[in-house]
């Protein structure tokens, strides 16, 4: 194959390709079977007209169109790897000549992939990170499983306070008229949780059980149902309990009922310290990888990024966040639904950081390819592992699913920001506040 690549642009260009007599033979072959199976002629049976008598009656050039559509896909993955171009985009395919007993002349206009020129991405200075577990980390938590333990204990004839949980009825109205979602009965809502419109709660607290009380409130102009924002409303309300948290002892058989692995408070206090190293730990380095790698994509420079690439990451991201959610029994249409969102909507929120992400994903490769990162075999036998286990498949499946070259890559990417990340210095001097004291 002869085939000629002309840069027109910063990542675009024209690749002139020849499609060979071989080639179009076995094309021309392909596209007579497919016709002569519809193909009635007087004196043949359907389907069994002879190739010559074809040619004489309509002319071989009738197949050429369904030739090189046949032909064409694998003519056009040879040339790209002759020139050694990465194509983002599908091409614009013009024929130049199809002249009969020569070579047919291709030119597509095609979109490459950015060349990346890296700067610093070793040894760079990051944020320092702080993972001292202090007391009060360790007494918020266990605050936090006192909480989760607490009783509701009916409060006689006491007014309600902030904290306290009411069992109400409440009945809306805008402009003197009900609206939808405005009425409910037996609702328990824990006043100081603003779960509620704001000022809602804070109108509750004081009254007893048996009253009823009317509240006042304005919608917020960002409210969630548009014909409400901003819109002033009162819920005539009736409070029939009053209920406060009664919290349990923090003692050695608090931290038995919460863990059964401790058997003491202390032994609860070291265990949660311990779990809260790791959380800060892992925080840390997700931080140092995070701010690592948005340096080593600002040191490199990237002309420009192609549009097409920033919308296959726009519908890759929004297909997986779709598929996370049919993991969890929701469906596009039914997700959509309980959002009040669109397709469009969804487009939006993953379009805004779009653009960043193909560039680090592209900054990445490059430095898989200085770094001349080579995953072994035995990492991708352990990522197919790791992946049938993450997903619950059989290894076989996830074979199937991924290819090695795909495989490759994605470990290829994740040894690169590991080297990015691990070779990352914390810089004290970077921090923006001071560490707190004990």
């Amino acid at each position: 194959m002869s085939a000629k690549w002309e840069k027109k642009e910063t990542n675009k260009g024209e690749l002139t390709f020849e499609i060979g007599a071989d080639q179009i033979k076995k094309g021309l072959d392909q596209a007579f079977a497919k016709t002569k199976k519809n193909l009635a002629v007087p004196g043949f049976r359907k389907g069994k007209v002879p190739r010559q008598i074809f040619n004489q009656m309509y002319g071989e050039e009738a197949l050429y169109q369904d030739a090189l559509n046949i032909v064409l896909p694998d003519a056009y993955a040879a040339a790209i790897e002759e020139v050694g171009i990465e194509p983002v985009d599908q091409p614009e395919v013009n024929v130049e000549s199809m002249e009969k007993g020569q070579a047919w002349v291709l030119k597509a206009v095609v979109t490459v992939k950015p060349d990346v020129k890296l700067g610093e991405y070793k040894d760079l200075s990051v944020t320092k990170q702080n993972t001292r577990v202090y007391q009060k980390d360790i007494d918020a938590e266990l605050e936090r499983r006192q909480q989760q333990q607490a009783e509701l204990v009916l409060k006689e004839d006491q007014p309600a306070a902030k904290g306290d949980t009411v069992v109400i009825d409440f009945d809306g109205y805008v402009d003197g008229k009900q609206f939808d979602g405005g009425k409910a009965d037996n609702y328990s809502l824990e006043l100081g949780s603003n779960s509620f419109i704001p000022g809602f709660e804070d109108q509750l607290v004081g009254h007893k059980a048996g009253e009823d009380v009317e509240v006042k409130v304005t919608f917020p102009d960002d409210y969630q149902a548009e014909d409400l924002q901003g819109k002033e409303a009162t819920f005539k309300t009736t409070i029939h309990e009053v209920k406060a948290k009664e919290l349990p002892a923090l003692d050695d058989e608090f931290a038995k009922d919460v863990d059964e692995e401790v058997d003491s408070l202390d032994e609860l206090k070291a265990k949660i310290k311990d779990e809260l190293k790791e959380q800060k730990t892992n925080a840390a380095q997700e931080a140092i990888e995070d701010e690592a790698i948005r340096e080593a994509v600002d040191n490199a420079t990237i002309e420009d990024v192609p549009a097409a690439m920033v919308e296959d990451d726009i519908h890759r991201q929004m297909d997986q966040y779709l598929a996370n959610m049919q993991q969890q029994g929701i469906d596009p249409k039914t997700y959509f639904q309980l959002t009040g969102t669109t397709e469009d909507d969804l487009h939006k929120q993953f379009a805004s950081d779009a653009e960043r992400r193909v560039k680090t994903n592209l900054v990445l490769e490059a430095i898989v390819e200085a770094e001349k990162i080579e995953p072994s075999d035995d990492e991708i036998n352990k990522e197919v592992t790791d992946l049938a286990g993450q997903y619950g498949m059989e290894e076989s499946a996830v074979r199937s699913a991924l290819s090695d070259d795909m495989l490759k890559h994605d470990i290829a990417v994740q040894d690169a920001v590991a080297l990015v990340r691990d070779s990352a210095k914390q810089d004290k001097s970077k921090k923006d506040e001071k560490e707190d004291e004990k």
